[in-house]
């Protein structure tokens, strides 16, 4: 099924991966809340384990109703097919280690979400794999940083926390040119706003946990593979791909599964040997909002341009930075790439230092300090003390944070209402009188947890 056409994306939303099975026919995809399954007899059980036949072995590799979610986001992206996990960062470990081994080489985005900065310059560290980071605004930086060890190539669509665009194009044909994948975290575009593939990315990550689920209640990943990265043009780069191996009873990946080797090969070994496996329920949780996701980003991006267009023009406020403000470098990219809108995860800088940035926080009613996006609530955080925190003081100069950085993810609720919650916590830094009253009289302060 296309999902290129926006109304053939929200019917997939609802139907892609699953039809209703006699004799129940449920219209909502059952939870099949089982650890293993009865093999019809002794001879499949051994095909399914050699994997020379397809079925449900074991939940930790595969569940019926899981199954459903990964077809859906294969739809939505355009792939041959997709990976669920048990976290967003696990779904980004699970798509790196399929294609890097130890003692070789990624080259990252300069402007990348913490956590994943931390999973690549410490534990994939203590793998010996090895990561360059290069400007995402700079396609040439990422070819020369390109070492005959290099596997990988890890950018964001939008980048998190300064909403970041790059020339995905570019930066892909960077990394065919040099004969490597293309890995894109799509966590805050979504299929809704972009979509990756279509603009040269090999493998798409996300984690399910934001905007895909929407409502802060659960935990997943996924990983959806293109199916176009050519392995076996590479052979000698990617021997687990391409070469026999003992695990697979001799066979090689490649001739067995085709374009779908490299999610074979996350399934059948880092899924199966690290266990970060999704419950069945919470990929019906995910399902669930996936249903909705299209008219829940189109809300989202109508709240963020007036919280947007109220921070620019605020004396308390010294930098927006997202790429729909006026003047900024990447509207063209904005404007060629995401027509929808850049999404609504992005950061302003007070014009204060960071001794401020407490009592600004703690004036919040309707933004809520919390360690997520993308849910329905807005949300508030402060990347120099959270979420980017063990990033070195060089490593945040050049993701462009600073202490007095503040990230805003803008929920659904009503933008008048955000507005004044701002201009609330706002006012003592521009020297006037906080507001009293008006929408936000009866809302419960952060720090009371009402």
């Amino acid at each position: 099924m296309s999902t290129g056409d926006p109304g053939c994306t929200a019917t997939s939303q609802i139907h892609a991966g699953y039809e209703p099975q006699a004799p129940y026919r449920p219209i909502a995809v059952p939870i099949y809340q089982t650890a293993a399954y009865e093999f019809p007899d002794y001879a499949s059980a051994r095909r399914m384990f050699a994997l020379e036949e397809p079925g449900f072995t074991y939940s930790r590799t595969g569940n019926p109703t899981v199954a459903v979610l990964e077809n859906r986001m294969a739809a939505l992206d355009g792939g041959v097919g997709a990976l669920a996990t048990a976290t967003g960062q696990a779904a980004v470990a699970v798509a790196l280690l399929s294609l890097v081994q130890g003692g070789q080489h990624i080259v990252a985005s300069s402007k990348l979400y913490g956590g994943t900065v931390d999973l690549l310059t410490d534990t994939f560290a203590d793998f010996g794999i090895e990561v360059s980071f290069a400007d995402p605004a700079d396609p040439g930086a990422w070819r020369a940083a390109v070492r005959p060890t290099t596997r990988a190539f890890l950018t964001e669509s939008i980048g998190n926390p300064m909403a970041t665009l790059q020339d995905l194009p570019a930066i892909a044909t960077a990394a065919h040119d040099a004969g490597i994948p293309l890995v894109v975290d799509n966590t805050l575009a979504t299929p809704a706003l972009y979509r990756p593939l279509d603009h040269g990315a090999d493998v798409v990550v996300y984690s399910a946990t934001k905007f895909l689920g929407g409502h802060g209640t659960t935990l997943a990943g996924a990983v959806v593979d293109g199916g176009r990265f050519d392995f076996a043009a590479y052979p000698d780069k990617w021997p687990q791909i391409t070469r026999p191996k003992r695990r697979y009873g001799g066979a090689i990946l490649w001739d067995r599964h085709g374009h779908g080797a490299y999610l074979a090969l996350a399934r059948s070994k880092y899924l199966h040997d690290l266990g970060p496996s999704l419950a069945p329920a919470s990929a019906a949780q995910i399902l669930q909002g996936l249903e909705t996701l299209d008219i829940r980003v189109a809300r989202h991006g109508q709240n963020t341009r007036e919280v947007i267009q109220f921070l620019a023009g605020h004396p308390a406020v010294a930098a927006v930075h997202h790429p729909s403000t006026p003047g900024h470098p990447q509207a063209e990219l904005l404007a060629r790439d995401f027509p929808a809108g850049a999404g609504s995860v992005f950061s302003f800088d007070l014009a204060a230092d960071q001794e401020h940035v407490g009592p600004f926080i703690d004036r919040l009613r309707l933004f809520k300090l919390v360690a997520n996006v993308g849910d329905t609530r807005s949300l508030v955080a402060h990347p120099a003390s959270m979420t980017h925190c063990r990033l070195s003081p060089e490593q945040r100069a050049g993701a462009g944070i600073t202490g007095s950085t503040i990230r805003l993810s803008v929920g659904l609720e009503a933008a008048a209402d955000l507005v004044a919650d701002l201009d609330l916590a706002l006012a003592p830094l521009a020297g006037v009188a906080e507001p009293t009253g008006g929408p936000l009289a009866a809302v419960g302060h952060a720090g009371t947890g009402a």
